[in-house]
């Protein structure tokens, strides 16, 4: 059956490609209120695409937020594994636009790459399974295994209703393992499995001063610019040797053995495969730790936007009432994202400005994980990677967040897969996202492979 689903999928890619471009010509972006018709379109698409390859109890499932999409395949029996495979179909801003070299939701190819928002993060990921789970039902004519989809529309945002559906529903989610491919390998041929995710929170920092804008030249040096206010408060945020200066921070965070910085510096990662990836001119950051530890072990802090004053063509010469910051904590996995963000409220208020008043949202907040390798659902995607790539994968820690990891851990106690297919460079989150074709379809090449596999480990 393994090579049956394998020559339909060799034979139908052409297909596969088309339908991941028509799912990434819908604009879901989770953030935008304007879009959430096009996340229901989006849930629809997946719906449908579900239904028709035959698998059962497909639904579009409403939460406070966008839908999650269901379905299910259990005809391999009580005695075969179950499978929770994890996606999800929204996607970041496109903005700046005028970065892109091609239109961010009219997906194109050029050469072996395929550019479009969404490419790889995650719809191009997530239909790797869904086209593997066609290859086996059309090919083969049945699954090995049993299999479950949970598809969320809120990743990008911090998955704020995902727990609360996953609490509501944990007969229909319970399996023997989760699956998840929303991550990178090395390179094209060098396969990667992740132990371990960073928390996240996530804040919005606003100061105002006067009730109104005010002209510069009438009140400027008598009444405090918020924008000057802001700017000095966020860069008091580090001190000279790039460590966060929020008073206990840091309690929760284990130190490195010599033996994991051994292992992390490995040369997978080094300062030079950093700087040819992101093209910066130099690196920065905490001192005492490399490239590798402070990508994946070290918690951060970064500010994402700045919004306030005028940045129009042109001059005006304003004082504006208002400031605001979006600001993230990447966390290691024994920080609480929660004890975090309450930390950094507790600190801004205390070191804000007496000129101003201070507002902060907390707009979300998620922990991270660390797997068990040892299981034989992570043994089955070595394999699978193996056979799929040619080669054993390496193991190690991601440095971004997927906020269902520890939901996963947390509710439902399963083993989780995080067997990704992307490359460094496929500009996640940015202008000019890609998805590497051949690791498209040596992606879902290997997902039947681990269909197979974990159908003989997991019980």
């Amino acid at each position: 059956m393994n090579h049956d689903a394998l020559t339909y999928a060799r034979h139908h890619r052409g297909e596969n490609l088309e339908d991941l471009q028509a799912l990434l010509r819908i604009p879901s972006i989770s953030t935008l209120p304007e879009s959430k018709p096009d996340l229901q379109r989006t849930a629809q698409w997946l719906a449908d695409k579900l239904n028709g390859l035959g698998l059962d109890h497909v639904q579009i499932m409403p939460t406070a937020g966008h839908p999650v999409v269901y379905a299910d395949w259990l005809d391999a029996g009580p005695a075969a594994p179950t499978l929770l495979i994890y996606g999800h179909y929204d996607v970041q801003p496109i903005d700046p636009l005028d970065e892109w070299l091609t239109p961010p939701f009219e997906p194109t190819v050029k050469g072996d790459n395929m550019f479009g928002r969404g490419a790889t993060d995650d719809k191009g990921q997530l239909y790797v399974h869904i086209a593997a789970v066609e290859a086996y039902l059309k090919g083969a004519g049945q699954l090995p295994l049993n299999i479950k989809f949970m598809l969320e529309g809120e990743e990008e945002i911090g998955s704020p209703n995902l727990s609360a559906f996953m609490r509501a529903n944990l007969d229909l989610l319970k399996a023997d393992a989760a699956l998840i491919s929303d991550s990178h390998i090395l390179d094209p041929h060098t396969p990667v499995l992740i132990t371990g995710v960073r928390g996240l929170a996530y804040l919005e920092v606003t100061l105002r001063g006067s009730t109104h804008d005010l002209h510069s030249g009438s009140y400027g040096g008598v009444v405090q610019n918020p924008l000057n206010a802001l700017v000095r408060l966020l860069a008091s945020l580090h001190d000279e040797q790039g460590r966060i200066t929020i008073p206990g921070f840091y309690d929760d965070v284990r130190d490195l053995s010599p033996a994991e910085r051994a292992a992390m510096n490995s040369g997978l990662i080094t300062d030079e495969s950093v700087l040819a990836e992101t093209g910066a001119p130099a690196l920065w950051g905490e001192a005492g730790y490399t490239a590798a530890e402070r990508k994946s072990v070290r918690p951060t802090l970064d500010i994402h936007g700045i919004r306030g004053g005028f940045v129009g063509a042109g001059q005006k010469t304003v004082i504006p009432a208002v400031a605001s910051a979006k600001v993230s904590m990447r966390l290691v996995p024994n920080q609480s994202a929660d004890k975090t963000a309450r930390l950094f409220i507790d600190h801004i208020q205390r070191i804000a400005p007496k000129t101003m008043g201070v507002s902060i949202e907390k707009m979300s907040c998620e922990d991270g994980a660390v797997v068990d390798i040892s299981t034989p659902a992570i043994e089955a995607a070595a394999e699978a990677y193996e056979q799929g790539f040619g080669r054993r994968p390496y193991y190690m820690r991601e440095g971004g967040s997927i906020p269902v990891v520890s939901l996963l851990d947390k509710l439902l106690s399963m083993p989780v897969v995080m067997m990704g297919f992307g490359l460094p460079d496929d500009r996640l989150h940015a202008p000019n996202e890609k998805f590497h074709l051949p690791n498209f379809y040596r992606g879902i090449e290997t997902a039947i492979h681990y269909y197979d596999i974990f159908s003989r480990k997991g019980n």
